[in-house]
């Protein structure tokens, strides 16, 4: 498997990228048509969860992550 990145965007989504596998609440594997590179979602209110939609710029979450 390569190397996987996961950046925590301000005010937005998480972004992965790589060779990954994203497992639902039951451990089944979410479909993710071959991508290597995807966005969930942190603010709770896409229509497309786990998945970002850009639902954060309208409901205004708020987030800051820095490394310590």
């Amino acid at each position: 498997m390569s190397d996987v990145v996961v950046k925590l965007r301000d005010h937005g989504p998480i972004l992965i990228s790589g060779e990954f596998v994203i497992e639902d609440g039951q451990g089944q594997p979410i479909d993710l048509a071959g991508k290597t590179n995807i966005a969930l979602c942190r603010c709770s209110a896409s229509k497309n969860s786990p998945f970002c939609d850009g639902s954060h710029k309208e409901c205004g979450f708020v987030a800051e992550n820095r490394a310590k």
